[in-house]
């Protein structure tokens, strides 16, 4: 189900964030995702805006992660999340039990470029 603006900008406060533009629009139109994509067959989840606040508190994301948001993965260890250490925030990969961001996986400059390639390319591990 869509985001509605009221609930995107809640999660942004919640964070001090701005989510990018391509997200947004994601979570305002889509909502959330889970499904496999393409030749590749990799499997994607995007959380809803209800979730995101909820899965990052849960696993102590901005305590282990600081400058993280985790919105989504490939559907078994692995977080997708928004790096916003820097200004133009990246998609990057971390094994749910990264202590830090030493592991990180640098996946896509943003969700359109993302989803655009996943398909053929699948996720990059390392």
């Amino acid at each position: 189900m869509a985001a509605s603006e009221a609930q995107v900008a809640e999660v942004e406060q919640y964070f001090g964030v701005r989510f990018p533009d391509d997200f947004r629009r994601f979570l305002l139109t889509r909502g959330m995702m889970g499904e496999f994509l393409g030749p590749a067959r990799p499997y994607v989840a995007i959380y809803s805006v209800e979730e995101i606040i909820a899965v990052n508190q849960a696993g102590a994301i901005q305590d282990r992660l600081p400058g993280a948001i985790w919105i989504g993965g490939d559907g078994s260890r692995e977080m997708l999340m928004y790096d916003f250490r820097q200004n133009q925030p990246s998609l990057v990969l971390l094994e749910i039990a990264a202590e830090n961001w030493s592991a990180a996986i640098h996946q896509a400059s943003s969700l359109t470029v993302l989803l655009a390639q996943l398909p053929q390319r699948g996720w990059l591990f390392g």
